[in-house]
């Protein structure tokens, strides 16, 4: 059953009259309509059954103050008690010393709005920074790709092994399965002949027992399989097992993590990270500093994630990018419906010098997307993603711009409101010497 923000205010002292107006919290909760959100989201609530569910402008507002403050699900929740503006950003009129909601609560909420939910809280973060007086939010932009880590470790067969035969064991123990054998006394000497595997004597032991815990991984999943029989809860997790079992050094669309099956090695030709596993990424700034789009790929070429990078900006914004700067693994298209593709190249010899100094100018100005993605990777949550599955690298890039928006937001109407001040300091003082 849904339940709403109380619209009316207290009749004692409210937060809106202890708190600082100026403070940019406090400003961009009056700037983002909220009812956007509330008349999308509630076609998937009950309206006449069931607990009365937790408002959905708070849920909203800690999915945003989680991203903005680069907090995990459990800290912004304990936060939120805390912190008088988390309160009255989420839409609260008194100060409320217990936690809003349990941290779960947030990951259900995540799991009901969907991607599509997502998306229209990064619509409304472009809808806050958009400036009518600004052409330029559309008419140029520019666009690059980047890797989204998964929370994996780094994936070697002996660790994949390591866990397959911990999970199967822990199987068996669960359901009270019988096994000829539970490895225990041999297991215990493999993990320790695995060790130290660099040194020179001690390599041969390494691999020696690398294939021995492969045999001893395939007997167990054998076993259970047999013991568990056909239509069992554990089938998708035992063909996974498999999987893992029966891929080699040259296997194509190998599986990394046991949890994360979907995760991609992504080469990207960095020197201090050969490779990365998650998912790739394609990001579209405006010349003027907003993200207009952050859509989510497998590992595709990067030419091939325009298209549908800007069907996004379009849906997002109902407006189409004219001009698009990509750098040279943007190769292959020039125009994609009605934009205009622009890569760094050689200079044509028909080229004014004008011509040859406003394409440098441009290229030089698409490099202000690179610290952009590191503020994403490093301020809100990028950097390593903790949701689950193929949706969840969706919604963690979404939040991420989002967050992204709404901070640019917030220092625009900061930079504002100096200003106004410093301008109506200027006239207090021109009127002083007046009189």
């Amino acid at each position: 059953m849904i339940n709403t923000t109380p619209s009316s205010p207290s009749l004692f002292s409210s937060l809106d009259d202890l708190l600082n107006w100026q403070h940019p919290l406090h400003k961009l909760s009056h700037k983002i309509n909220w009812s956007v959100f509330e008349e999308a989201f509630i076609s998937l609530y009950c309206p006449d059954n069931g607990r009365p569910a937790k408002p959905i402008r708070l849920m909203c507002g800690l999915l945003i103050l989680k991203h903005l403050r680069n907090l995990s699900d459990e800290s912004v929740v304990e936060q939120w008690s805390e912190n008088a503006y988390f309160q009255y950003f989420c839409g609260m009129h008194e100060f409320v010393p217990s936690f809003p909601c349990n941290s779960s609560e947030l990951v259900h909420f995540r799991k009901r709005i969907g991607e599509k939910g997502i998306e229209l809280i990064l619509s409304e973060s472009i809808r806050v920074n958009d400036d009518k007086s600004d052409d330029q939010h559309h008419d140029t932009a520019f666009i690059d790709s980047t890797v989204q880590e998964k929370n994996i470790t780094y994936p070697t067969d002996a660790k994949l092994h390591k866990k397959i035969v911990g999970k199967v064991l822990k199987i068996v123990k669960e359901l009270n399965l019988p096994t000829r054998q539970s490895y225990t006394f041999v297991l215990k000497r493999i993990y320790r002949d695995q060790r130290f595997r660099n040194h020179p004597k001690n390599r041969k032991k390494a691999i020696k027992a690398d294939k021995r815990l492969r045999t001893i991984a395939g007997r167990l999943v054998r076993e259970v399989k047999r013991n568990l029989g056909d239509n069992s809860r554990y089938d998708e997790l035992l063909s996974i097992f498999e999987k893992i079992l029966l891929q080699r050094r040259s296997s194509s669309h190998k599986i990394y993590s046991i949890h994360e099956p979907d995760v991609q090695c992504i080469s990207k030709g960095k020197e201090h990270k050969k490779y990365e596993f998650g998912n790739k990424v394609s990001i579209i700034r405006s010349a003027t500093g907003v993200i207009l789009g952050a859509s989510s790929f497998r590992n595709e070429y990067d030419g091939h994630t325009i298209e549908k990078s800007l069907e996004q900006v379009h849906r997002l914004t109902g407006k189409s990018i004219r001009r698009l700067a990509g750098d040279r693994g943007y190769r292959g298209r020039k125009e994609i419906n009605g934009t205009q593709i622009l890569i760094p190249d050689i200079p044509k010899a028909k080229d004014t010098y004008y011509q040859r100094k406003k394409k440098h100018k441009l290229f030089c100005k698409r490099a202000g997307i690179e610290p952009s993605i590191g503020h994403l990777k490093s301020d809100y949550r990028l950097g390593r993603n903790f949701y689950k599955g193929v949706s969840g690298d969706a919604i963690n890039l979404m939040l991420a711009a989002a967050a992204y928006n709404f901070k640019r937001a917030m220092k625009v109407l900061w930079l504002l409101l100096k200003k106004i001040s410093e301008t109506l300091a200027i006239r207090n003082v021109s009127l002083k010497y007046t009189f």
